[in-house]
Parts: C-alpha cells; structure tokens; sequence
C-alpha cells in the first residue's frame, strides 16, 4: 500500500458574518492547524447607575 501524503493542500481563509478561519502552517511532525476569530455578537455599553427617584 502506498503511505499517506504528509503534505496537506493549502485551504482559503473561511469568511462568514461573524467568524473567520485560517489554515496554520504545520508543525514539525506535520499538525496542520486552524485559527478561528470571533467578531463581537453585541456592542458593551458602560453601565450608569439610574436615577434616585
């Protein structure tokens, strides 16, 4: 049987509305991993206290 190929093929970057990933570059032993980024869901509002009635 032929052995597995240690070169693995190069992935485009995967876009959606909120994530992003990315193909890292393989290790040593050839671990090839993947980034991911999150965007924000919402918006961080700095608190205030409310008004003393």
């Amino acid at each position: 049987m032929s052995e597995p190929k240690k070169e693995r093929p190069v992935v485009p970057a995967g876009e959606s509305k909120y994530v992003t990933t990315s193909q890292m570059k393989p290790t040593d032993k050839g671990f090839v991993g993947y980034e991911t980024t999150w965007k924000p869901f919402q918006k961080e509002v700095e608190y205030q206290t409310p008004k003393k009635p």
